[in-house]
C-alpha cells in the first residue's frame, strides 16, 4: 500500500516489550480540519483497507489487503464480505484496486485488481464480477488480464479507474526495478488503458511499437504511481507518483507522456533530459505539514452537487501516507494548501455525487466521510467503541467532536449523569464485576445545538490477562539480505497455564525509517515459523523487522509482545577512473566517485553512461574493476569495499 504502506514510531534498538493490550478498542484520533468541516467514522475494524468506490446508490465498495471486499450500506458495515480472493499479501501486495463500471446500475459489473497466488510466486490480475445485491454472484468471476510474475514485493500501485472516454485506466508499479519503468516491452512503472472487456485499444500511443500487453501502454516512466483521478468535468488526469529519496509528484496525465523515471526525478530533473514530462506540482520529502514520503491519495472536487465553499471548485485533494495529512492543490495558480492533518495513513480519496469527501485510514483501519457543516452545531466524527478488560484494570471511553467552540461534555451510566465526567476522555481507574454490562453514552453540547453519542457496553471479563514471549530470535540478533530466520514463543495464563498455538498469532513488518511496510500479515494458530529476508528490495540502511507475537486466551483478553531485528551494514564507494564521470545506482544517474551505507546482502545494480562528456571531452566505459558487465547486479559486502568504472577518451587507444 501498499507504498501500500507507511508509519510507526522508531524504538530502541533490540528492544523487547510486553504491552498489555486493553481488550479496549483504542479511539481513533480524529482528523484537524478546516473551520465548518466535520467528518464521520463510517467504519471501523477493516484489516488494512487499501481503495473504495462509491455506488450509485450510496453503497461504499472497500478493498482489504487481504483479499475481502466490504461493503458500507446505509452507514453500517456489512458483517457479509461482497467476495473474498485468496490473495498473495505480502509486502505491498494483495486487493489493491476497484471500480465500478460506468454503467453498474444496470449490468452491475465490478473490477478488482489483486495479487494472485500461483505455484512459485504471484502476479497482478484484472478480473471482474458481477454484483448480486450485496455479495459477488457466485461463479461471476471473469479474469480479464494476467499480469507478469511479480520479482519484488514492492511498488504494485493498482489504482483503476475509468477515464471520460469510457475505457479503464490502471496504475501500475515498476515492481521496484527502476529500469523497467522506461521499457516498452512490460507494462510495470506505467499508466495503461484497457476497453472494459480487457482487450487493448488500437488507439493506445504505443499500440504500433509494441506487442502483446505492452500495447495497453498508455504512459511510462513512473515510479509507483500509487493513486490517479479524472477532473469530471473536464476530463483531465492528475497522477501521483511516490517518489525516491527527494521528491513526491503529482504529474498530469498526458497520451503517450514520459514522466522520466528512473532518468529524472522532481521539479527539476526533466529539464535536462530532452522528451521527459515534469510534474505540475512537487513537493520534498521530510516532516511538516508541507512534506512527507509517500503521496497515496488523489481526487478532484468537481461533483454533480457541489457542498463545500465555491473556493473548493476544481480543486484536487492529496494525501501523504506517511505525516498523515491531506493538502488541496489550485492547478490554476499552481498553489497548495492545508486542509487535514493527524490521519493514520490516509488512502484512497474520492468524492461522491452528492459532494462529500471520503478517505480510508489504513493504519487506522477506517473510512472517514468529509462535509461542510457550516452552522457549527456539534458533530461526533468517531463514536466510543465497546470495552472488554480485566478485573482491577482501566476501562477508557473517549469521543471526538467538532462544532463550534465551545464544547461541552456529559457522561452518562445507564442513562444517568455521571458526576464530573465533562470531558472528550471518561476513565473508570479499576473495574469491578459490579461494572459488569454498564452503558455508556455522551452528549456533546453548545451554543448551536446538541448530539448524544450511541451507547457502548462495559464486559467485564473473569480472570487475568496472559503474558507473551518471544523464544526466539533472540535480542540483538543482525540480519543480512538472504538470511532465513526462525521465530518462536508462546504464552501463559494465570487460570489456563500455557495456551495452545491457536492462541498465538504472529505479524512481521518492514520498517523503514518511520514507516513501515507489512512484511508477513497476521497469521493465526502457529507456536513457531520462519521467514527470508528478501535480496531485493529498499536499499536504504535505515530499515528493521518488528516481530510480532499476540496471544488471546478464552476469556478474550489479549496481550503482545515485540522484537527487533536490526540489519548488517557495510558502505559501498562507487568511483570512475578518471573521477567526476557519471554512472548508474540502482538506475539512477549519479556522479562518481560517492558512498553509500547499505544492509549486507542486499542486491543493487551498476551501471555506466557511456557515451559521456566532461569537461568538453567524450569518455567512453571500458570495464568495471570487479570485471562485470556495463549494468550488472552486486550484493553489498560484508565489509566496507570499492567499484572503479574506468573510462578511456573517445580519442584514445587501448592500451
Amino acid at each position: 500500500m501498499l507504498p501500500i504502506m507507511r508509519t510507526l514510531c522508531r524504538v530502541p534498538l533490540f528492544s523487547v516489550l510486553l504491552l498489555l493490550v486493553s481488550a479496549l478498542a483504542v479511539p481513533a484520533i480524529s482528523a484537524s480540519l478546516p473551520a465548518g468541516f466535520a467528518e464521520t467514522r463510517l467504519a471501523s475494524g477493516l484489516d488494512r483497507p487499501t481503495a473504495m468506490a462509491v455506488a450509485p446508490d450510496g453503497r461504499i465498495f472497500v478493498c482489504e489487503e487481504k483479499g475481502r471486499l466490504r461493503v458500507i450500506k446505509d452507514g453500517a458495515l456489512l458483517p457479509k464480505s461482497f467476495v473474498q480472493l485468496l490473495v498473495f499479501a505480502h509486502g505491498e501486495r494483495g486487493l489493491l484496486g476497484i471500480a465500478l463500471d460506468p454503467d453498474f446500475e444496470s449490468n452491475h459489473y465490478l473490477y478488482l485488481y489483486y495479487t494472485a497466488r500461483k505455484p512459485g510466486g504471484a502476479h497482478n490480475r484484472l478480473s471482474r464480477f458481477v454484483a448480486d445485491g450485496d455479495v459477488a454472484a457466485p461463479g461471476s468471476e471473469k479474469v480479464l488480464i494476467e499480469f507478469p510474475p511479480l520479482v519484488t514485493e514492492l511498488h504494485n500501485s493498482g489504482t483503476l479507474r475509468f477515464g471520460p472516454d469510457g475505457k479503464l485506466y490502471i496504475s501500475v508499479g515498476e515492481n521496484y526495478i527502476p529500469e523497467n519503468a522506461q521499457r516498452l516491452d512490460n507494462p510495470l512503472g506505467k499508466i495503461l488503458r484497457f476497453n472494459k472487456d480487457g482487450s487493448i485499444p488500437a488507439d493506445n500511443p504505443f499500440h504500433a511499437r509494441t506487442k502483446g500487453l505492452a500495447q495497453a501502454i498508455w504512459a511510462l516512466g513512473l515510479r509507483n504511481p500509487f493513486s490517479f483521478a479524472f477532473q469530471r468535468t473536464t476530463g483531465r488526469m492528475f497522477i501521483n507518483d511516490v517518489g525516491n529519496h527527494t521528491w513526491e509528484e503529482i504529474n498530469e496525465g498526458v497520451a503517450g507522456a514520459n514522466y522520466g523515471w528512473p532518468l529524472a526525478e522532481g521539479p527539476e530533473g526533466p529539464s535536462s533530459e530532452p522528451g521527459l514530462r515534469g510534474p505540475v506540482f512537487a513537493y520534498e520529502h521530510g516532516n511538516g505539514p508541507e512534506k512527507g514520503c509517500a503521496i497515496t491519495g488523489g481526487t478532484f472536487y468537481d461533483p454533480p452537487a457541489v457542498l463545500f465553499p465555491e473556493s473548493y471548485r476544481g480543486r484536487y485533494f492529496y494525501s501523504d501516507f506517511c505525516n498523515g495529512w491531506i493538502r488541496l492543490f489550485d492547478p490554476a495558480a499552481g498553489t497548495s494548501d492545508p486542509f487535514a492533518s493527524g490521519i493514520a495513513s490516509p488512502v484512497g480519496l474520492i468524492v461522491d455525487d452528492t459532494g462529500n469527501l471520503y478517505y480510508l485510514a489504513h493504519k487506522g483501519g477506517e473510512v472517514y466521510q468529509v462535509r461542510f457543516t457550516g452552522n457549527g452545531a456539534p458533530t461526533i466524527s468517531v463514536q466510543p467503541e465497546n470495552q472488554r478488560v480485566a478485573a482491577g484494570e482501566g476501562a477508557r471511553f473517549a469521543v471526538e467532536a467538532s462544532g463550534a467552540a465551545p464544547l461541552t461534555y456529559q457522561w452518562r451510566r445507564n442513562g444517568r449523569p455521571i458526576p464530573g465526567a465533562t470531558a472528550a476522555v471518561y476513565t473508570l481507574p479499576a473495574v469491578t464485576p459490579a461494572d459488569q454490562g454498564a452503558r455508556f453514552a455522551v452528549v456533546v453540547r453548545n451554543a448551536f445545538g446538541s448530539v448524544i453519542s450511541r451507547p457502548v457496553r462495559l464486559e467485564v471479563a473473569p480472570g487475568h490477562r496472559p503474558v507473551a514471549a518471544i523464544t526466539a530470535p533472540a535480542p540483538g540478533t543482525l540480519y543480512r539480505a538472504g538470511e532465513t530466520f526462525a521465530f518462536q514463543g508462546g504464552a501463559t495464563d494465570a487460570e489456563d497455564g500455557a495456551l495452545p498455538a491457536s492462541a498465538l498469532t504472529w505479524r512481521i513488518d518492514f520498517h523503514h525509517d518511520d514507516h513501515l511496510h507489512p512484511f508477513l500479515l497476521d497469521t493465526p494458530g502457529i507456536a513457531q515459523g520462519t521467514f527470508t529476508v528478501p535480496r531485493l528490495g529498499e536499499v536504504a540502511p535505515t530499515v528493521w523487522y518488528r516481530i510480532h507475537l499476540f496471544a488471546r486466551d478464552r476469556d478474550g483478553l489479549m496481550a503482545e509482545t515485540f522484537v527487533d531485528v536490526r540489519p548488517r551494514h557495510s558502505t559501498i564507494t562507487v568511483a570512475t577512473s578518471p573521477p567526476g564521470l557519471q554512472v548508474t545506482l540502482d538506475g539512477t544517474p549519479r556522479t562518481a566517485p560517492f558512498s553509500e551505507l547499505g544492509v549486507v546482502g542486499i542486491t543493487r545494480t551498476l551501471g555506466v553512461v557511456s557515451p559521456q562528456t566532461l569537461n568538453g571531452e567524450v569518455y567512453e566505459f571500458i570495464s568495471w574493476s570487479d570485471g562485470g558487465a556495463a549494468n550488472h547486479t552486486i550484493a553489498t559486502p560484508e565489509s566496507d569495499a570499492t567499484w572503479t568504472a574506468t573510462f578511456r577518451k573517445r580519442s584514445q587507444k587501448l592500451p
